[in-house]
């Protein structure tokens, strides 16, 4: 697998290639059993302590889906990823259609993955912490006191050239600016792994970049950001008892919806959760490049979550992209690719995986 540097669409497209699609257009086998299921299990879930989790556009993702439903998330993990809001262009509002795409877009790549224009205030945390306060006050995601009780983990690796350090760096001072205490904050910095989701059993050598985005560097990085969200937890599974169930994810999208979701998500779930229901719920969102389009069930089933999940009756939520002529790496949307409200609770892909989480809320048989 090479060492390559991967290009800037590791988490978007260029500008330019962007417009021009705009122009234009208007499973793996494993040794854990998948369930061909296609309704994804009402469970009796406890979504009042949901966590997230993501690695590069995921981890913008998982930010905004904690900042928009901070009264349901309890906790997030930010992976190679930024600050919530860095990517919005101070003329985005004025550009009618995909014009926010296309303006915001330069400004994410070059500001909140490469750290280019610092000099002009783009990441700059304290700016963003009081538009997040702002939109919080217009009632756009929810209020900014049901974030600083969270708790926050953080991660850059020392051979990821793809978002600079710095910029992770920004998104654990946007906490801090919230009000987050210090205590509840966790930054890892000093391993040297590549831009990519960290294990210690699983995936390409550490310092890797590139497909499929999941390396081995000795560091249990599933464990440890749950650690840090939930506390003590107790000891990973072995052997898996639960089921990942493949499920229909166009129910949970409206019809005149642009979220491009993938037709189909996975749901970890362990045998205590269908058995009795309370279990918490854990979203990993995944990379650009990361999708089961891109590298089948990798990213599902060696990332180390289910083991851990199976212990703690943590059910495992991992939604899925699709790839599209707008979007052809499969990003979640931090740029506004869906529409100039992807960082509000009416953003069609953090509205659909919302309602995935109240589907599993939902009590077992309708009771």
């Amino acid at each position: 697998m090479s060492n390559r540097r991967p290009s800037i669409w590791s988490l978007a497209l260029t500008a330019t290639t962007l417009a021009m699609v705009l122009a234009i257009s208007g499973c793996n086998d494993a040794e854990q059993k998948t369930s061909s299921s296609r309704v994804l299990p009402a469970l009796g879930a406890k979504a009042d302590e949901t966590s997230v989790s993501g690695i590069s556009s995921g981890a913008y993702m998982a930010g905004q889906f904690q900042m928009t439903h901070a009264k349901r998330v309890v906790g997030a993990a930010i992976i190679a990823g930024g600050p919530y809001g860095c990517s919005e262009s101070i003329f985005a509002n004025t550009m009618p259609g995909t014009g926010t795409a296309i303006l915001n877009l330069s400004k994410a790549v070059n500001g909140c993955m490469l750290d280019l224009l610092g000099i002009w205030g783009v990441s700059d945390p304290e700016d963003l912490a009081r538009k997040a306060e702002e939109r919080a006050e217009k009632g756009e995601i929810d209020p900014i006191a049901d974030v600083v009780r969270d708790r926050v983990y953080l991660f850059t690796g020392t051979a990821d050239h793809t978002v600079a350090p710095s910029i992770v760096r920004h998104a654990a001072e946007f906490y801090r600016k919230l009000g987050v205490p210090e205590g509840n904050i966790k930054l890892v910095s000093d391993l040297p792994a590549g831009h990519a989701f960290v294990t210690d059993d699983e995936g390409s050598s550490c310092g890797v970049s590139g497909d499929p985005y999941v390396v081995n560097c000795n560091y249990d990085q599933a464990g440890a950001l749950l650690k840090q969200i939930y506390g003590d937890l107790q000891p990973r599974a072995t052997t898996l008892s639960g089921n990942f169930i493949d499920f229909n994810q166009r129910p949970f999208v409206s019809n005149d919806d642009n979220a491009e979701l993938a037709e189909t998500g996975v749901v970890y779930v362990p045998k205590s959760c269908t058995e009795t229901p309370g279990c918490r719920v854990h979203i990993a969102f995944h990379g650009c490049a990361q999708n089961r389009e891109a590298i089948g069930d990798t990213f599902i089933k060696e990332s180390g979550f289910a083991r851990w999940a199976d212990t703690n009756r943590i059910i495992v939520l991992f939604p899925q992209v699709a790839n599209s002529p707008i979007n052809p790496q499969g990003c979640w949307d931090w740029w506004g690719y869906t529409g100039p409200q992807y960082l509000t609770r009416d953003a069609p892909q953090i509205a659909a995986v919302n309602k995935m989480l109240d589907a599993l809320q939902a009590s077992p048989g309708g009771a």
